[in-house]
């Protein structure tokens, strides 16, 4: 017995022996650190392909770590560098794993606030050292967390050092994570990856990002959300990303609920969708597109799913946009089949779009029909591999067909991959701190960008619990549903947001930590109005069906009103000169969230790519020092009058200001003398131009900001983005100047 045990000692010794050795010729440490990791990185599975960053650095450098847990420090001391000073703090520096490895390499142990003036680390770095700081595990810190960020960047730059940013994705949900478990479920041996960036020196950094759009601490500070996101594994498409998080956050959680089928947990929905699937591939070939006509409830996540595990493409159809978009929405993305509910068509009258669809030759298939078909084997088998996808995707293949709204011509078919979407949502959840203690509610239709990507895939991706309603439009309901889903989160746009409080009662809304607004701009007094009814913050975001679709959006500990707040990491831009425009410029995007290319009426069924991989977005904005970003308008938005351009969304918000009950849009109308001018279209009973110019002139306003003509209207016709619909604005005022031209 004694021989079998001393084999067995010595055959795991060997093990060990040789995963050390092969740790020192691959990455580049020493035996004795590889010694100590080769037992940890069995256990937790490291992979640390990344960390040749970490090493291919020049001196001095200073690593940057994303401090999670007590193991990070562990992990670095082990495969960083032996000659690396570690500044730890007292909490770190006292756990027995810490203690056990800091024989591997030098270390200090005193508050991080003193880098700058400890003279020992300036004279460490100055003399071509390396130094690991690790930096508090918040993705939006506050104000003691943003000092410790400029003291890293004091320092880099008294140094001259380089930084490298690393974090270790999954130690968070450690048992020695120093996040809340309540925030964060303990996994006992979750499979960790080092990821680092290659080195860069805070004026490369700033450089980069452009020197004027960015401060030294915030471009580490974008950088450390870079690492934070690029650590997220693209390889695989959607529906295994998916699978990951019902593994990360149990396949138990109930996850996904609406107001008439009631809730799902990951695995069920998850089983669903690969029953659904199964069907789906029977129906189409690999890579069609399958359009989807159906409301915010659970079948619309499972079908998308379904689509997703079938190696099918997902056409999210507007149903608001009327038969004739509809149809050439199909007709542009070549959709031979369109995926609704019996059910859903009855309830919101929509019988003549499928007459429309019908017509078209198209097929409809109703899923409440697949449902009865479905035998228990196929269940059985399902929930038997429900981990598994039927088809194994190209994370760089298409995975979902989205329709620009149209708000100013005809809509185009905008064609997302899997890594589009994942990139994005990874984004987003590097600089908006959320968890499982989080509740999202999302009135936003998936057919529009921001309600498929932030208030559906991001949720459902992180472990935020995902309440589903119908309609936007329930202005009267949507406050009621909220106080009992009593959801932290919530997705909207301006009119939505001042529509439901008209009719919410102060508690309704009183669970909400934030609300994220976009599609227009948000109003002062609809952010002031939720702080102080429902102690909620109104956060601006900035995005566009082309980039998944957020580009920059405000957060909690980084939120500048006027502005729709910083760009998201990754993303790079670049503004482009407007003739009559001094402020900003025309911008253009590039990222790994911006789109694969468009489908358009002309060339159906054909992606059309972008030929240098930017996008122009069409917009108009100014940047500031600090990397925020002011919309001015829509580039089409402009109104040329007298050789002078004039933004018709700064004339709106004039308007809005001096009427803040009503709802305004601003057009531009051809004009013989001055070659256009402005027309407003209100809701206000008989309005006053004079009331408009007097204001205009208090504020100090350019006459030619003011609208020539002042046109009532029962309401502002708005799209089922929440967007006013200018198209049909404009038609509805050209009649009323045609029909007054007549009069005359």
């Amino acid at each position: 017995m004694g021989l079998v045990i001393a084999l067995i000692v010595a055959v795991l010794a060997a093990g060990l022996i040789a995963a050390a050795l092969y740790e020192t010729f691959t990455r580049g440490i020493r035996f004795r650190q590889a010694l100590y990791f080769a037992p940890l990185k069995l256990l937790y599975r490291i992979d640390t392909r990344a960390i040749r960053h970490a090493h291919a650095s020049g001196r001095p450098v200073i690593y940057v770590i994303c401090e999670q847990s007590k193991l990070d420090p562990v992990i670095c001391q082990a495969i960083l560098p032996e000659d690396t000073l570690h500044v730890l703090d007292p909490e770190s520096a006292t756990s027995w794993l810490v203690q056990t490895f800091r024989t591997l390499a030098k270390s200090v142990v005193f508050g991080k606030e003193h880098m700058v003036t400890n003279r020992r680390l300036v004279r460490h770095l100055k003399g071509k050292g390396r130094m690991a700081v690790y930096l508090p595990d918040a993705v939006e810190p506050d104000a003691a967390g943003m000092r410790l960020y400029r003291a890293v960047t004091l320092l880099a730059r008294k140094s001259n050092a380089q930084v490298v940013p690393i974090f270790v994705r999954n130690s968070r949900f450690l048992p020695s994570s120093f996040t809340p478990a309540s925030m964060a479920p303990r996994k006992l041996l979750p499979k960790l990856v080092v990821h680092a960036l290659p080195a860069e020196r805070i004026d490369t950094l700033v450089e980069k990002a452009g020197r004027r759009f960015v401060t030294p601490p915030n471009a580490l500070f974008d950088h450390m959300a870079r690492v934070r996101y690029e650590a997220t594994n693209y390889s695989v498409g959607l529906f295994e990303a998916f699978v990951e998080a019902a593994r990360t956050y149990g396949p138990k959680r109930v996850i996904l609920e609406d107001t008439v089928t009631g809730s799902l947990s990951y695995k069920m929905m998850l089983i669903g969708a690969r029953v659904l699937g199964k069907r789906f591939i029977g129906m189409s070939k690999r890579g069609e597109a399958m359009g989807i006509l159906l409301p915010n409830a659970n079948g619309v996540v499972v079908t998308f799913l379904a689509l997703q595990t079938a190696g099918r493409v997902a056409a999210m159809l507007n149903y608001s946009a009327g038969a004739a978009n509809i149809v050439s929405a199909i007709n542009t993305a070549k959709i031979r089949t369109v995926l609704s509910s019996r059910v859903f068509i009855e309830k919101a009258e929509l019988q003549a779009i499928v007459d429309a669809i019908e017509a078209n030759g198209t097929t409809i298939i109703w899923l409440e029909d697949v449902r009865q078909t479905v035998t228990t084997v196929e269940k059985l088998s399902a929930a038997l591999q429900w981990t598994r996808p039927l088809v194994a995707v190209d994370p760089e293949e298409p995975a979902v067909i989205l329709f620009t709204s149209g708000s100013e011509g005809t809509p185009k078919g905008v064609v997302l991959s899997h890594h589009n979407l994942r990139a994005n949502a990874a984004q987003a959840e590097s600089r908006f701190s959320i968890s499982v203690e989080d509740t999202l509610f999302n009135v936003l239709p998936v057919f529009h960008s921001f309600g498929l990507l932030g208030g559906t895939i991001l949720p459902l991706l992180y472990g935020v619990r995902l309440f589903l309603y119908p309609s936007p439009l329930h202005y009267k309901l949507i406050p009621a549903a909220a106080a009992k889903v009593r959801p932290t989160i919530m997705f909207g746009t301006d009119t939505f947001l001042m529509g439901y409080a008209r009719t919410a009662k102060d508690t309704d809304f009183e669970s909400l930590r934030f609300v994220v607004a976009g599609a227009e701009a948000v109003k002062a007094q609809t952010r002031d109005l939720y702080r102080d009814r429902f102690g909620c913050r109104v956060l601006e975001g900035f995005g566009m069906t082309e980039a998944s679709p957020v580009v920059a959006a405000n957060t909690c500990s980084q939120d500048r009103p006027g502005t729709v707040g910083r760009l998201f990491p990754g993303i790079s831009v670049r503004i482009e000169p407007v003739e009559g425009i001094d402020e900003g410029g025309r911008l253009w995007v590039n990222g790994p969230n911006v789109m694969l290319g468009y489908l358009k009426a002309d060339r159906p069924g054909e992606l059309q790519p972008l030929s240098d991989q930017w996008h122009d977005s069409g917009d108009i904005v100014a940047i500031d020092r600090e990397g925020y970003v002011a919309v001015r308008g829509r580039a089409k938005r402009f109104a040329k009058i007298g050789g002078e351009m004039v933004s018709l969304g700064a004339v709106e918000m004039l308007v809005q200001s001096l009427w803040p009950e009503d709802q305004h849009a601003a057009v531009s109308v051809p004009d013989r003398r001055k070659g256009e001018r402005i027309v407003l279209a209100t809701t206000k009973k008989d309005p006053d131009k004079k009331e408009v110019v007097a204001y205009g002139k208090r504020n100090g306003v350019t006459e030619l900001m003011l609208p020539s003509e002042i046109l009532p209207f029962p309401d502002i016709p708005v799209l089922g983005s929440g967007k006013v619909d200018y198209v049909t604005t404009l038609k509805r005022i050209e009649q009323k100047l045609g029909n007054k031209d007549k009069a005359a």
